[in-house]
């Protein structure tokens, strides 16, 4: 039997930067992304922070030549932000919005209202399945004291667990975005131990862009360079991952990441550097054992750091919950003891009002408001418990399960 043909497929993935009213030189650059995109003609096509749904409209009229097929992922308030543009026919999608997703409350950060979800694009490129994923996860608003870390890692858990339920019919899997978080964090090597996704970057065999593949950095007039501190080259957080299932086998040709300005320009593409990779796709000659004997002792260690770090979100939950539930007792108790006061007044069995009628309305108005956030705030942060105990327990269970596996399959 001879050799099958290799299949080279181009993929370009990228935070767009593109917050309506927020994002400076958003039209801008999103047609100099457009631009861009149209002149080098890749395949595969995954970007986030498309907030405005008349950018995309706008990306698929201009890339309708060299890719006419594209799908918008839709969640929460404002949108995912998360869109695909492929060469090839897309021949299903489905998207799944995170359980946890920071704190509605937390305005100037913003990410509760934007639903963080992955998406899942189906294409068929000569007879390969190929899956592909593009997600962005919870930012990281400070790296001492990240009160969104349980978050992320739910996330990067349930961003595998979507993956490998959702994989098994593919040939080859791939998985683009931002996912906020560095090579060495708990998040990336959990998604990758349980996943076995191959990163890009360190595969590749040939690289050309920012050192050490960095997507944010110092140069880059958009960054925000207090983030940058401790980190004088800049930070990789945004992954081009990647693997073959069944009978395929895939590599890394090739990665490549932009440097800052737009050539010839005084203006970057985003805030974040575009990741560019080829990979090389074969049919094997003969199908490989599956053993991850030699992976387990590091799963197991990486499984465990998780569930430790949700563990710790999770005594958190509960305290808030509980300083929440306080506080909403406390604002209906001052709501009950008013009204005593005032039914006991109209019954003529207390004295007239001491305090003037305006003070006492005021002073109602505002335990009644207390005792509206309180309670919503019970609500959620009860959410919030359920789902970080959940995932603990899914953790728990995996690891129980590693555990008890055979020696060898």
């Amino acid at each position: 039997m001879e050799k099958d043909p290799m299949l080279r497929l181009r993929v370009f993935d990228l935070n767009c930067w593109a917050i309506c009213y927020l994002s400076k030189r958003r039209q801008e650059r999103i047609s100099l992304i457009g631009d861009q995109l149209c002149r080098e003609g890749f395949d595969l096509v995954l970007l986030q922070e498309i907030w405005s749904e008349r950018d995309y409209s706008n990306l698929k009229a201009k890339l309708g030549g060299c890719c006419p097929f594209s799908h918008y992922f839709r969640s929460g308030v404002i949108g995912s932000g998360l869109c695909v543009f492929s060469k090839f026919p897309i021949l299903d999608t489905l998207l799944y919005q995170y359980s946890l997703n920071g704190y509605p409350y937390m305005l100037q950060h913003g990410d509760w209202f934007c639903g963080k979800s992955v998406g899942l694009v189906i294409v068929r490129i000569a007879e390969i399945t190929v899956n592909i994923y593009v997600t962005h996860l919870h930012a990281e608003y400070s790296r001492e004291k990240d009160a969104y870390l349980p978050h992320r890692v739910v996330q990067a858990w349930e961003l595998a667990q979507f993956i490998r339920h959702t994989a098994k019919a593919a040939d080859v899997v791939l998985l683009g975005g931002d996912l906020n978080m560095h090579p060495g964090d708990v998040g990336i090597r959990l998604l990758r131990s349980w996943t076995g996704l191959r990163d890009a970057f360190t595969e590749a065999q040939r690289f050309e862009g920012c050192e050490d593949g960095c997507t944010l950095i110092p140069s880059n007039c958009f960054t925000v360079k207090s983030e940058l501190q401790s980190f004088p080259l800049g930070i990789r957080i945004d992954y081009i991952l990647y693997k073959a299932v069944s009978s395929f086998t895939v590599e890394c040709e090739e990665l490549r990441t932009t440097t800052g300005t737009v050539p010839g320009l005084d203006i970057p593409y985003s805030d974040h550097e575009a990741v560019m990779a080829v990979l090389c796709i074969q049919r094997r000659q003969q199908t490989a054992s599956v053993t991850i004997d030699a992976a387990m002792p590091a799963l197991l260690e990486v499984l465990s750091e998780a569930r430790t770090e949700v563990c710790m979100g999770l005594l958190a939950a509960r305290q808030q919950r509980y300083s929440s539930g306080r506080m909403a007792v406390l604002a209906m108790l001052l709501l009950l003891l008013q009204a005593v006061g005032v039914l006991g007044m109209l019954g003529g069995v207390a004295a007239a009002q001491p305090f003037p009628a305006l003070s006492v309305s005021l002073l109602a108005f505002f335990a009644l408001a207390i005792l509206l956030f309180a309670a919503g705030l019970h609500l959620f942060h009860s959410i919030e418990v359920k789902m970080l105990q959940g995932t603990e327990e899914q953790m728990e269970m995996a690891m129980r399960g590693l555990q008890e596996q055979p020696l060898h399959h």
